[in-house]
């Protein structure tokens, strides 16, 4: 006897019309999951964590599925969250035509744009992610893709109707529950690096509870990245990120200890509530004079503080200094600076 397909057992969910604010999931904005690169990648990511363990594997038909990709996920969850919400019935089997898909994530919506768009559903389809990440019992795995299945609706004359699409179970409960979705600076989708993109996410994960900011050892961010740039590239590129600051809602300055271990830290970027010139930088440190003929130095911190903050210890204790390095930078022992090694 045939078993009863999937897509028969669950309810269709049609996505809801309208703009509302775009959500991510917490646990693909903290850890690496996709590529980051636009060119074909094959090779999988594999990390290990305290008790976190990451592997992402790809087809090379299809290759693995891209931090662009993702953006997919972005919409299916801003969907899920604004129906729950509104005590709408919702499903992990969506429908929704292309141009709602590609309008909310701010692409293009040309032939080319759409044939990108199932592009994309097959990297999600085809890219096999295993994580011990909300597992029960220690030691246990789930398997799963970023989408199980997905269709092409046509009427019954041939006309397209739009789009199915099938979420994974682990994904579906990570945005059904409310303590696991952040909302995201619609911004995000005209970042076009994909370590733009990467770091926004992870900034902002962090950033939720972080009101003074946080921040990472370089070499830590390297691994956490999944990214296969060796890591004098990878330094390079988070100095030119710096450089240039991209990420919507915050800034980006570098620590250095008098050890020589570089952090790369952020803070919320602070509110301009008084006059500044035409001219002036867009990031502008609270507090600056109402002239604002002197503009602050490249690469420091916003704050006037010169000490590094206290770790936050609610989540990734391994991007953080220890208590006893801690002690050390209150005494006057880390810097700023806007070096990268």
């Amino acid at each position: 006897m045939r078993a009863p397909s999937e897509r028969r057992q669950l309810d269709l969910f049609r996505a809801l019309p309208g703009e509302f604010a775009p959500r991510d999931a917490q646990d693909l904005m903290a850890y690496p999951f996709f590529s980051l690169a636009k060119s074909k990648r094959v090779a999988p990511i594999d990390f290990h964590a305290g008790g976190v363990v990451i592997r992402v594997e790809a087809v090379p038909d299809h290759v693995m599925a891209t931090i662009w990709d993702a953006d997919i996920l972005i919409w299916a969850a801003s969907q899920i969250v604004n129906a729950r919400d509104a005590s709408l019935r919702t499903s992990r089997l969506m429908a929704a035509t292309p141009y709602e898909m590609l309008t909310f994530i701010g692409r293009g919506v040309s032939q080319r744009d759409y044939q990108r768009l199932k592009a994309a559903l097959d990297r999600l389809q085809s890219t096999s992610v295993v994580t011990s990440i909300r597992q029960a019992a220690e030691g246990r795995c789930h398997r799963f893709s970023w989408i199980n299945e997905w269709q092409e609706r046509t009427s019954p004359d041939g006309r397209p109707l739009g789009i199915e699409l099938i979420l994974p179970d682990w994904f579906y409960r990570a945005v059904m529950d409310d303590a696991l979705v952040l909302t995201i600076d619609r911004a995000y989708f005209r970042l076009t690096g994909g370590l733009d993109r990467w770091l926004y996410r992870l900034v902002r994960k962090h950033g939720g509870r972080q009101r003074a900011g946080w921040r990472f050892d370089i070499r830590h961010l390297h691994q956490k990245s999944g990214s296969l740039a060796p890591f004098k590239r990878f330094a390079f590129e988070m100095r030119d990120i710096v450089r240039r600051q991209p990420l919507p809602g915050y800034i980006l300055f570098t620590e250095v200890e008098v050890s020589g271990r570089v952090l790369l830290a952020f803070e919320p970027t602070p509110p301009v509530d008084r006059p500044v010139l035409s001219g002036t930088r867009t990031i502008v440190p609270s507090g600056t004079a109402l002239s604002c003929y002197r503009e602050p130095e490249a690469g420091l911190s916003a704050s006037s503080e010169t000490e590094i903050r206290a770790p936050n210890l609610d989540s990734n204790s391994e991007s953080n200094l220890d208590s006893d390095a801690r002690g050390r930078a209150n005494h006057g022992n880390a810097k700023h600076s806007g070096r990268v090694p």
